[in-house]
């Protein structure tokens, strides 16, 4: 990227960034300021190495996997009381995917950019996802994530603005092309795990996935930028998955796919897995995309509840708020709280969902029905929202104790303005415009929401 595109991308996000703060200063007039990044203490690491102790040379050309992989191993082996930092110096790091260990920090410089080499051939890949059953994308394996940790504690991956770079063209060029082998790398990927922090670094260009704590606990991802090009495919940004106790704060993500998607594992692999993503909290999140601002699903066999996001805005989105789920998926999700959301220029405001999402095999069972129950979101405002919603649920499993309010939802200028779409779903709805499908707006059906009011 030239200096001068690089220059316009950084207004655009301080840009975002400002509104996102005079946006939420009613925080600060009406409530003291929330955070749940404490959930994870802070360790401040005495041994620190850095990476040119081991022969990393950052001009951008050497490939450096033997000496991050060195670094690594000797904070592994040494085992120093209080744990390692690793530092990044400024410079252009390439290097191969490599492992990280417990009790360690990843620390990038301001300067300091980490790149992922674009020669698939030194990716190795890993086996599926038990709650996946195969990759993600193609049967089989799936390539490493470029910084992935399985069965680690107390990680840190931060500093002051550096980026982690994953050069994710030559995967997008393969999965357009239809000829990838086997699932696209995250970027970053962490199973297994507890107590992670992630914060002040930049991610862009990821393959696939950006952020994906899969089986992790206590995990803080805060003051994070990540970037990727509209059209990259399947770039989500943070992805929990069968995940608890998970803080996303402080972040500007502009990516090809959903912002933030909290998911659960794959039709019968999740179900028989049977771990669900619960405790995770998205506060103060702003960014754009093609795709959702916060999504549930569609994978969601585990179960997902206790979500709750709030203070969040949008710009140039496909859908704000996405519910999605199929049949075969099973889990329940239950307990998904959004509030003071603002949304502008949207395809469609709120979405929910019965029958978003692919199947790995065909060996799923289609009685496997999900269940959606409730589900409050409230003081919403947007503008520019061609569409302001479309809830439905399953003809044999409906979605209930949806309750919306205080959601005001404007189309694009023209005398037009397209309704709510609504079938096998019943909760309420109160202060709502355009005013809502029938099925929540029946005096009948407020007992459903009466501690939502």
């Amino acid at each position: 990227m030239g200096k001068k595109n690089h220059s316009h991308e950084i207004s655009i996000i301080l840009c975002f960034l400002a509104m996102a703060i005079l946006m939420n200063c009613s925080d600060f007039a009406n409530a003291e300021w929330k955070t749940c990044a404490g959930i994870v203490p802070v360790r401040y690491r005495n041994d620190r190495i850095s990476i040119t102790d081991f022969g990393g040379v950052g001009d951008g050309r050497t490939l450096n996997t033997k000496a991050f992989r060195a670094a690594i191993y000797r904070i592994g082996h040494l085992k120093r009381r209080g744990g390692t930092l690793l530092y990044i110096p400024p410079g252009v790091f390439l290097t191969g995917p490599f492992n990280l260990t417990s009790h360690m920090t990843l620390y990038l410089a301001r300067g300091a950019v980490i790149k992922a080499t674009q020669d698939t051939r030194h990716w190795p890949l890993i086996a599926p996802l038990p709650s996946y059953g195969r990759g993600r994308e193609r049967p089989g394996g799936r390539y490493i994530s470029f910084i992935h940790g399985d069965g680690l504690r107390d990680v840190i991956i931060t500093g002051e603005n550096g980026t982690i770079d994953g050069q994710g063209d030559v995967w997008w060029n393969m999965w357009r092309q239809r000829t990838l082998e086997f699932t696209r790398p995250n970027l970053v990927e962490f199973m297994n795990s507890i107590n992670i922090i992630i914060s002040n670094v930049i991610f862009k260009n990821s393959p696939f996935w950006n952020i994906h704590p899969v089986y992790c606990s206590n995990v803080v991802i805060h003051y994070v930028t990540i970037l990727a090009p509209a059209d990259s495919p399947n770039t989500d940004g943070i992805d929990p998955d069968s995940s608890s106790h998970v803080c996303i704060e402080d972040s500007y993500i502009s990516t090809g796919d959903d912002l933030v998607a909290v998911k659960s594992g794959w039709d019968e692999y999740g179900i028989a897995y049977g771990r669900p993503s619960h405790g995770i909290t998205i506060r103060r999140v702003t960014g754009s995309s093609p795709f959702a601002g916060i999504a549930v699903g569609s994978e969601t066999s585990g179960g997902i509840e206790d979500v709750l996001a709030e203070n969040i805005n949008l710009f140039n989105m496909g859908v704000g708020i996405h519910l999605k789920t199929n049949i075969g998926r099973g889990g329940v999700i239950r307990n998904i709280t959004v509030s003071n959301v603002y949304m502008e220029n949207v395809r469609r405001g709120i979405k929910i969902s019965g029958d978003v999402g692919d199947h790995p095999d065909e060996n799923f069972n289609p009685n496997a029905l999900p269940i959606l129950k409730d589900v409050k979101i409230k003081d919403v405002w947007g503008e520019k929202v061609q569409q302001p919603g479309l809830i439905h649920g399953l003809k044999n499993a409906p979605f209930s104790g949806i309750c919306l309010s205080n959601i005001h939802l404007h189309g694009p200028p023209g005398p037009r303005n397209l309704p709510w779409q609504c079938s096998d779903v019943t909760g309420a709805a109160i202060q709502v415009s355009p005013w809502p499908c029938s099925q929540l707006t029946s005096r009948l059906q407020y007992s459903e929401c009466s501690n939502s009011f």
